[in-house]
């Protein structure tokens, strides 16, 4: 057999293997789901008693170490497991209200102790490090918020390093200078792809080192990565990736980790129908991580090249919760009535530790370039105009018997 068309089915070969692989995950994801965590709002003291859970079950594989503590005092955490030559670090929740990548972590660790005899994870294990900072913002996750307990956006923080929790986070990176990192994040769940309208479920980022978006071999192998995780998420969600700014941000710890010569992927979980609490993304993140984990260790990722990492659409911002298309609006004051669509996004209130939704009218007026999670035909019907002013909340029960 001629040496190139050996190589080609050699890489073929490869590929399907790392599809079977990360369908077999998807369709057992069941069977290994850290079932423990059911919500996305968890604190740093449910999170340690899961870890220490884990911990047991996993025994020698995995070791837990202080790495420092928050402003506020709470206990940030490094995981170790494996003890291959090539290191990779995870770090999530520097935004104390994005946890969606935290729960995936978890499952990786139940997997990892349910299949430890398993061919993929002893390559796994043999052939990686893997570093995880699993809750990178402790105080932030405690209230549920973006910023630090000293209300600062920490990855906004990594020249400066003012943060304990910024600090923590560039010692380890230094410390154990890994050639690969995952940057686990949650984005608006209405963003979308391209002008298609579709939700981005997943988006991702290769971050620039520099303001030209200059491509170097440790921005490459990111971009290698990516497309993995691209050709493997596209399994379960084609045409809902989409691709993040890489305007080049020098405070931002993504841009300057790759700067500082680690391949960083940035993994921003996006929005999905029915899905509030993020199960279904969490899911995806599990099977994406654990796929791209495996074509690490066999080497398999760099036959994938940067391609399809780059023609991945753009992310954009064309999409509502609910848009009502048509309505007749009247005004109580002689005001001419007008045909307008309504755009209404969801808000979760807490109360008492219960969450509840609410909506509050965004847009109003032609809206027909912007899509919708759900499009109500207005057509027909008359709403009052005092019902549903810009930035009102609204009783989303009412306003949908209003145009049944």
């Amino acid at each position: 057999m001629p040496r190139l068309l050996f190589v080609l089915v050699l890489a073929m070969t490869l590929q399907s293997a790392e599809a079977q692989f990360s369908k077999r995950l998807f369709d057992t994801y069941d069977a290994y789901a850290f079932s423990g965590i059911s919500s996305r709002r968890f604190t740093h003291a449910e999170l340690m008693t899961h870890l220490a859970a884990l911990q047991q079950k996993l025994g020698p594989l995995m070791t837990m170490e202080q790495a420092g503590v928050s402003a506020e005092n709470r206990s940030i955490h490094l995981l170790k497991l494996g003890s291959g030559p090539v290191k990779i670090f995870l770090w999530s929740q520097m935004h104390g209200d994005e946890p969606t990548a935290t729960m995936a972590l978890l499952d990786i660790l139940n997997y990892i102790a349910q299949q430890k005899e398993s061919p993929e994870v002893k390559a796994i294990l043999a052939q990686t490090t893997l570093l995880m900072v699993p809750m990178l913002n402790p105080d932030g996750a405690q209230r549920f918020q973006r910023r630090t307990s000293q209300g600062i956006d920490m990855n906004r923080d990594a020249l400066r390093l003012q943060t304990p929790e910024a600090r923590i986070l560039k010692g380890v990176r230094d410390a154990y200078q890994p050639e690969i990192g995952f940057n686990l994040h949650d984005q608006d769940p209405r963003y979308t792809v391209g002008d298609q309208g579709t939700v981005a479920v997943i988006s991702l980022l290769a971050p620039a080192y520099n303001v030209e978006k200059s491509d170097n071999a440790v921005r490459t192998r990111a971009k290698q990565v990516a497309s993995t995780l691209t050709l493997v998420l596209e399994q379960f969600v084609k045409g809902h990736l989409g691709k993040y700014d890489d305007t080049f941000e020098p405070r931002a710890f993504g841009d300057n980790i790759q700067k500082w010569g680690t391949s960083v992927v940035l993994i921003e979980s996006g929005g999905w129908k029915n899905d509030p609490e993020k199960m279904f993304i969490r899911k995806l993140n599990c099977v994406g991580l654990l796929s791209v984990f495996h074509a690490v260790a066999v080497k398999s990722y760099v036959q994938n090249g940067t391609m399809p990492y780059e023609r991945i659409p753009m992310n954009t911002r064309t999409l509502y919760d609910i848009i009502i298309r048509g309505a007749t609006v009247t005004f109580p004051d002689g005001r001419a009535p007008i045909i307008a669509d309504i755009a209404v996004n969801k808000e979760e209130v807490r109360d008492g530790g219960v969450s509840t939704w609410r909506g509050r009218v965004v847009d109003f007026g032609d809206l027909s370039v912007f899509y919708a999670h759900e499009e109500w035909n207005g057509e027909g019907k008359i709403i009052e105009g005092a019902a549903v002013e810009l930035n009102d909340i609204v009783d989303l029960p009412m306003l949908r018997a209003a145009v049944r």
